[in-house]
């Protein structure tokens, strides 16, 4: 199964754009997700769709119930995850409305738990490459099936939020080597690849971050209207782009990710002497490491 996160704009528009759907209201040991998941079938696939932060904006990203949506999604044997985020551009390059496939990112987040595994036993996942490159491989190509401009790379810095950065801190970043600004990607990425889910992500740059100064002739409320017309027309575009990738993954089908595994060589306990409520806790996410299963 598939696991689409609609973001700021799109989880709205997805949930929207759906007239045939299962909706299933999922508890979870790290509470419910963010929003009921519906499923629905895209080019015959079964997709399951979550909105971040909940049907009507509800959550903040720092309130985002992240653990909640990944470990339903592995309830429901999702296996690859597109999520959807919108993002300022630290770059003139990546324009508004553009997409970006990111293939990078800088976690400044410090009020979220960053992990499953904070309760009886130590899990360390490889990170190095954060978002699956078979996953953002056919995006890429899918790109060509689209009119919005697509890059097919970027780093991602992830500030706790929720204000927006200050011009100094946008210079900060720029620096860094970031490319793109954004308050969602973390933890959420980190605990797909704990979850052993290939997770890709589309960035929707909305607007210029603040390094670049805005026309001193513009309101702020004409400024509003035009992010949020970028936001809309790039939240048309990234739907565009999750179809098509997904009707080459029908044709194609669904490539097995180094994600798969991330938890082979990741967990550090010795697993016999992890109790048996333990597991009985994490659930799908150590059902094929439990002493006796078969991985």
């Amino acid at each position: 199964m598939i696991g689409l996160i609609g973001g700021t704009g799109l989880g709205d528009a997805l949930f929207g754009a759906e007239t045939e759907f299962e909706e299933r209201v999922l508890d979870t040991p790290f509470g419910v997700p963010s929003s009921p998941v519906r499923i629905t079938k895209w080019s015959g696939l079964e997709i399951a769709l979550i909105a971040r932060h909940g049907v009507g904006h509800v959550y903040n990203p720092s309130q985002v119930p992240y653990r909640a949506n990944l470990h339903a999604f592995k309830q429901l044997g999702v296996t690859h995850v597109i999520a959807s985020g919108a993002v300022g551009s630290l770059r003139e390059e990546l324009a508004p409305r553009n997409l970006v496939l990111v293939d990078q990112v800088i976690d400044k987040t410090s009020r979220r738990v960053p992990t499953f595994f904070d309760d009886g036993l130590a899990v360390h996942a490889e990170f190095a490459e954060p978002f699956c490159p078979k996953l953002r491989s056919v995006l890429n190509a899918a790109s060509a099936d689209v009119s919005a401009r697509v890059h097919g790379a970027g780093t991602y810095v992830c500030m706790e939020g929720p204000a927006f950065s200050t011009r100094a801190e946008s210079h900060m970043h720029r620096a860094w080597g970031g490319d793109l600004i954004g308050m969602t990607v973390m933890p959420e990425a980190k605990l797909a690849r704990e979850a052993e889910m290939a997770y890709a992500l589309i960035a929707l740059v909305t607007d210029y971050d603040c390094w670049r100064p805005h026309d001193p002739m513009q309101s702020q409320q004409d400024l509003l209207e035009e992010i949020i017309g970028h936001l809309k027309d790039a939240t048309t575009h990234a739907i565009e782009l999750m179809r098509a990738a997904i009707a080459r993954l029908a044709a194609d089908g669904l490539p097995d990710s180094p994600a798969h595994d991330a938890l082979r060589l990741g967990i550090w306990t010795d697993r016999a002497a992890i109790p048996p409520q333990r597991y009985d806790h994490y659930g799908p996410l150590l059902a094929r490491y439990r002493p006796g299963a078969e991985g």
